[in-house]
């Protein structure tokens, strides 16, 4: 786990602890980063995960405020520019993502083995372990592990290879749902439907499994898009 991982993991658990509680400001980016040890730089990639989590806001000119969940980039109460492009960006990350990955679930499917199996409910039990906690941070790390190791299991290394240069676009898109803290474990529910079609061997239920995993997480954030 990297320093800015274990920094946010730090701070998820010191606000789900009530250490900094709801509607609390953070201390400022130079005292928190003096309190736990690490660059700035490190703090601002921290935060800008737990953000996209939804365990904090940044408020301009004013701080971090901790926060009990928001929807959504595409839900702010005052769009600005900087929240168009993202979500425009977040668009797109979502269309090449529905090109590549139900393909790859399919492929997968065809060359499952009980090995295959093992590999993938691993991942899947590990990532479930982590919503019990509400440790959003693995959780989230166990979820694009999961997406990086279908992208594996299909055997074809263009696909894995895309997934790896997207890494951080992926990474990205999977976390914002995780922002609205009522609704974590749909992502798991729907994991789970595409690991069974998987270890089935069910090519195109896979297919049509991580379609649907697709369409419903870019929903959760208000992302619509068009499939190709």
């Amino acid at each position: 786990m990297s320093m800015p991982d274990i920094a946010a993991q730090t701070l998820q658990r010191q606000i789900l602890s009530g250490t900094y509680k709801v509607g609390q400001m953070l201390p400022g980016q130079r005292d928190l980063a003096d309190l736990l040890g690490i660059s700035r730089a490190s703090l601002r990639e921290a935060l800008s995960t737990l953000e996209a989590l939804g365990f904090i806001r940044s408020l301009p000119g004013k701080g971090t405020l901790v926060t009990s969940g928001r929807s959504s980039i595409a839900h702010t109460d005052t769009p600005h520019a900087a929240s168009v492009s993202s979500s425009a960006e977040l668009t797109a990350t979502f269309e090449l993502r529905y090109v590549f990955e139900p393909a790859a679930a399919a492929l997968a499917a065809r060359k499952v083995s009980g090995h295959v199996s093992l590999r993938l409910w691993d991942v899947q039990t590990r990532f479930e372990e982590a919503l019990k906690t509400v440790d959003l941070i693995s959780a989230s790390q166990f979820d694009l592990a999961f997406h990086q190791l279908i992208a594996e299991l299909s055997g074809n290394p263009g696909l894995l290879q895309v997934t790896r240069d997207f890494e951080h676009r992926i990474s990205h898109s999977l976390r914002l749902p995780f922002a609205d803290h009522a609704r974590i474990w749909e992502p798991a529910e729907e994991h789970r439907a595409i690991a069974a079609a998987i270890s089935s061997g069910d090519a195109e239920g896979a297919r049509q499994a991580m379609q649907t995993h697709l369409q419903h997480t870019a929903a959760r954030i208000g992302i619509a898009f068009i499939p190709p």
